[in-house]
């Protein structure tokens, strides 16, 4: 509902993003986040957007309120701009959500990619050290191979090794960047 009055009346009032900003004083992507949805203004933000459109913060919110309730004006745009703070709040919650479970399962995957990695280089190198490249034996799982395995080879499967370690550094970051820190969020704001 904001949003969309943002963009129609900024649109009506022929100013582009950039224009509006720089009347408010902040950044082009913010006047798009609020046009999108994706941030709210707060209520003295809205009062500025209302002054700058040339309108009421009524018409901004969707609303009309008779002049008998301009005296509770403040408080029903406080709950308005409340309600909307809480559901951008719940919706950048879900998203981070989503992105730590991508996140976990990225990890999960690249570990174990790591995991089965680290075994079977141990388990080329016990062939090598058993034998010489005439002799053969049993791989728990596999058939007869030969205990030589050629340096080209190593080289070829490091790849994989080096992608899922890459995999797992980037998710585990990602874990970290998307975590919930509650207690950030108090004392830092």
């Amino acid at each position: 509902m904001l949003n969309k009055n943002i963009k129609a009346l900024r649109k009506a009032k022929g100013l582009s993003q950039e224009e509006l900003a720089i009347k408010l004083n902040v950044v082009r992507q913010t006047v798009s986040k609020w046009e999108k949805g994706i941030s709210v203004p707060d209520a003295g933000m809205v009062i500025q957007i209302a002054e700058v459109l040339d309108t009421t913060v009524n018409v901004l919110l969707g609303e009309e309120i008779p002049k008998s309730e301009e005296a509770d004006f403040t408080k029903t745009l406080a709950a308005k701009l409340e309600v909307l703070n809480e559901q951008y709040s719940k919706q950048s919650e879900h998203r981070r959500k989503i992105w730590r479970i991508v996140f976990a399962t990225i990890l999960i995957v690249s570990a174990v990619s790591l995991i089965r990695y680290v075994f079977f280089f141990a388990s080329i190198y016990q062939m090598q050290s058993l034998g010489d490249a005439s002799t053969s034996v049993t791989v728990i799982g596999g058939g007869a191979v030969p205990a030589y395995i050629p340096i080209w080879y190593y080289f070829s499967v490091s790849k994989p090794v080096l992608l899922s370690a890459l995999a797992a550094i980037a998710s585990a970051i990602g874990l970290y960047r998307t975590r919930n820190n509650a207690l950030c969020k108090r004392q830092c704001f």
